[in-house]
């Protein structure tokens, strides 16, 4: 049996990197995309702009060459811009929606041409739980995640009966180098608003991509899995 190919985009840092480092532990061939900076130690990466579609196709290209199809691909790359609606510029906005949804399109596209003749398949989208209960401050942000729970599902049903699945994993708030940063009373607040008075770890987030992404799996499509501690509470 050959060794099964991920794709993780974003993963040089936070998340990507967790789920990256899961998936190899878990016995595949994780390779990483990133746009600026050096990628991490350990793993084949290629650059990616996921806001550029030759720069999807040349990554992609790359690396079918170089390893083989990607079988699973998580859409990861992402970031905020936020601001209250009334200095929300149209630019925010659409920056925010172009690499957060059209980006994930944009890689899943793409990546369908592999899918496709392979007969086989996991789209993994790494949503957020302000998709489902919004969030003030992050109209752009919550519309662009929100979107990918209409997007995969599409995706569910076009590719389902060629052995392709394709999930939203919902993060709640997460451990990272921007929420260490936050006042202790900030956090005290933002976790007692969680009903298991936590944040999440990026390791518990990409231990959910591992099982999505493995056989075991096989049978979950269109679904809309959270991460969060409770507090979408099923939205």
């Amino acid at each position: 049996m050959t060794q099964p190919i991920a794709l993780i985009t974003g993963g040089n840092r936070g998340i990507g990197l967790a789920i990256a480092q899961e998936l190899k532990a878990s016995g595949v061939n994780a390779i990483i995309t990133y746009r600026t900076g050096n990628p991490p130690e350990g793993f084949d990466a290629v650059k990616m702009d996921v806001t550029s579609s030759e720069s999807v196709d040349a990554a992609f290209t790359e690396v079918e060459t170089k390893y083989g199809v990607p079988e699973i691909i998580v859409a990861n790359a992402g970031f905020t811009r936020d601001a209250l609606v009334m200095r929300m510029s149209d630019q925010d906005f659409v920056d925010v929606v172009d690499a957060n949804l059209a980006g994930a399109f944009r890689v899943a596209r793409r990546a369908t041409r592999g899918l496709l003749k392979l007969k086989k398949g996991r789209l993994i989208f790494v949503g957020s739980v302000v998709g489902s209960v919004g969030s003030a401050g992050q109209v752009n942000y919550a519309a662009s995640k929100s979107g990918l729970v209409g997007m995969a599902r599409s995706f569910a049903r076009e590719l389902g009966s060629r052995g392709i699945t394709a999930n939203v994993i919902a993060p709640g708030f997460v451990e990272t180098d921007m929420t260490a940063e936050l006042e202790e009373k900030r956090r005290a607040e933002i976790a007692a608003s969680v009903p298991l008075g936590r944040f999440c770890s990026a390791e518990e987030i990409a231990t959910v991509v591992g099982f999505i992404a493995s056989p075991k799996a096989s049978y979950i499509t269109g679904a809309l899995i959270p991460v969060d501690g409770g507090l979408g509470m099923g939205h």
